[in-house]
């Protein structure tokens, strides 16, 4: 999962004004969506990125080019249904 978060990394520092939805980042970087939005939250987490109101993850205005170091192993949040 690093390596994804590193290449997510590269290429919003790469490309000024980047602008993905989730479905679009899906797609960039052929991620399944739970995967995709579990290291997307990740990147928001630690100011990376920010979250707009439409719902694009874009780089915060002003934001001084840094990469994200994760402190845990990072696995999706999976909720599973209990069957009774």
């Amino acid at each position: 999962m690093e390596d994804v978060l590193e290449r997510i990394q590269g290429e919003y520092l790469e490309m000024p004004g980047l602008r993905l939805t989730v479905a679009q980042a899906q797609r960039l970087w052929g991620l399944d969506r739970q995967v995709c939005e579990a290291l997307l939250a990740a990147l928001v987490d630690s100011r990376f990125l920010c979250r707009t109101r439409d719902g694009a993850f874009i780089r915060p205005e002003g934001a001084v080019p840094t990469r994200f170091v994760a402190r845990q192993p990072l696995t999706p949040r999976l909720k599973v249904a209990s069957v009774a």
